[in-house]
């Protein structure tokens, strides 16, 4: 019996590797990760083990999962926390169903394949991680000497963290940001200042994405913690919607303005940059396809020309015909009636000089 089970997990196990089954996706992460975020049942069943002192194993089902799977009892009951807090008193293992819905055994032995290569020290852990790996399925333990939650879905392991643990952290990440956006606010107004004078000027643009581009990263590392809080995050999750509101737009259009290649090529390349690359301006400027810092003689202006009620087409339109910002804010509306209609132009007059003025005055 030992044997055909081993070897009938062993040629699961190769199936899988051949298939490339065996490695997470961000999606399928995030999904589990939701569904086993703060309100869940499921959550809630975990947090009563723990709060139990006890330890438990659960796995969920998937073809072929029987061969590795000895003993217990069949139950097949709708899932509860109180049912799973009240099961983990026994050793074995708590099977569920693939949507997880319905408890179908409990106190059930697993014999995954042991060769399987596994980095965890307890059997518990050990035998999670590598039924894991070999039946692409989740499985979450519970540490009763620890008080760890940890869940295990294909190559993927993740502690589960406590909510207060992470409500303090996005806590102290928002006012990073905030004071980041403050920073990003100050360069953003300065940058428009030197354009409106006709001085753009390459390094405050670099400052610029530089302030954008670490809200952006510091917004993404939270956005993953929302993922785990749940619902416990909503009101902060606004907070950060407000924080970075605009910001990936902004960034866009001062690269649009600056580089010498085009916006998804230095885009690309300053996304690649890390924490530690966006603290030297340099590497922004490199960016954007500029050996050192240059002169800028004259940008486009889609940053500017943006912030009136023109549509792209027209935007475009005259920045063809003008070829720098300057030149595009400076001229009669006569000759603006030349490129778009002429109740258009009158618009477009009266709100660059009331952006001129609102800098100005």
């Amino acid at each position: 019996m030992e044997e055909k089970r081993e070897v009938q997990a062993q040629i699961l196990q190769e199936d899988s590797e051949k298939n490339g089954k065996n490695k997470a996706t961000k999606e399928e992460i995030n999904h589990i990760i939701r569904m086993i975020s703060p309100g869940t049942n499921f959550r809630a069943a975990l947090e009563g083990i723990v709060h139990a002192k006890k330890g438990a194993i659960i796995v969920t089902e998937v073809e072929g999962i029987s061969s590795i799977l000895d003993g217990g009892f069949k139950i097949n009951s709708r899932f509860t926390p109180q049912k799973i807090i009240e099961l983990s008193k026994m050793d074995g293992a708590i099977v569920l169903s693939k949507d997880m819905k319905r408890i179908t055994q409990a106190n059930v032995m697993i014999y995954p394949d042991k060769r399987i290569s596994t980095k965890e020290t307890g059997t518990r852990h050990k035998t999670a991680e590598r039924t894991a790996k070999m039946m692409n399925t989740l499985t979450v333990t519970v540490s009763e000497r620890k008080n760890e939650m940890t869940i295990y879905y294909k190559n993927f392991k993740h502690i589960l963290r406590n909510v207060n643990e992470l409500l303090r952290k996005v806590n102290e990440q928002t006012q990073i940001i905030e004071k980041q956006r403050e920073l990003f606010d100050f360069n953003v107004e300065k940058l428009t200042q030197m354009e409106l004078r006709n001085y753009p000027n390459l390094k405050q643009a670099s400052i610029v994405l530089q302030k954008g581009r670490l809200i952006e990263k510091m917004a993404s590392n939270l956005k993953e913690i929302f993922v785990e809080l749940g619902n416990e995050g909503i009101i902060l999750k606004t907070r950060l919607k407000e924080l970075t509101a605009n910001v990936e737009k902004e960034i866009n259009l001062v690269i649009k303005d600056y580089t010498k290649i085009d916006l998804k090529k230095s885009r690309t390349l300053i996304n690649g940059l890390s924490y530690e690359e966006l603290v030297d301006s340099e590497n922004i400027i490199r960016s954007l396809s500029y050996e050192n810092n240059n002169k800028i003689d004259k940008i486009k202006g889609w940053r500017i020309l943006s912030k009136t009620s023109l549509e792209d087409s027209d935007i475009a339109s005259l920045i063809k015909e003008f070829t720098s910002l300057g030149k595009t804010i400076n001229s009669n509306v006569n000759l603006y009636e030349n490129i778009i209609n002429k109740e258009k132009s009158k618009i477009f007059k009266e709100e660059i000089d009331q952006i001129k003025r609102s800098y100005f005055s």
